[in-house]
């Protein structure tokens, strides 16, 4: 594994715990410090479908999660790949949908320049009610 990789998969791992820790408790501030000031991030429904671009845009994306979820837990991780440039954190979660339990498969990718993310990918992995 080169140094880049190594770096990369540090900075995704810090990443993901500030990630988690947000979705646990709508609590943000720590992850949005690591974004780029140009931060993209592309996501696949709803109002921010496709790609957004700025910290602004993701706080308000986050804020949106919080909002519709209220606190989300991580279940387990099922696999970390990474490259020289991005992490991909593929995992299982749990919580309450507007309400409603909600689980599901999820990925996200994280692009690391340096210390900081510059790109956020969310995939969706099921109906939502199952994982």
């Amino acid at each position: 594994m080169t140094e880049e990789t190594q770096n990369t998969l540090k900075v995704g791992h810090k990443a993901f715990d500030h990630f988690t820790h947000g979705l646990a408790t709508g609590e943000w501030d720590l992850f949005l410090e690591m974004l780029t000031d140009d931060f993209t991030f592309w996501f696949p429904v709803g109002s921010f479908h496709g790609l957004n671009v700025g910290k602004e845009r993701a706080r308000e994306f986050f804020h949106y999660v919080n909002e519709v979820f209220g606190g989300i837990s991580i279940t387990s991780i099922e696999r970390v790949t990474s490259s020289e440039t991005t992490v991909v954190f593929e995992f299982r979660d749990e919580g309450h949908m507007r309400g409603e339990p909600y689980k599901n498969r999820i990925a996200v990718s994280f692009d690391i320049r340096k210390d900081k993310i510059c790109g956020y990918r969310e995939y969706l992995g099921s109906d939502g009610k199952s994982n």
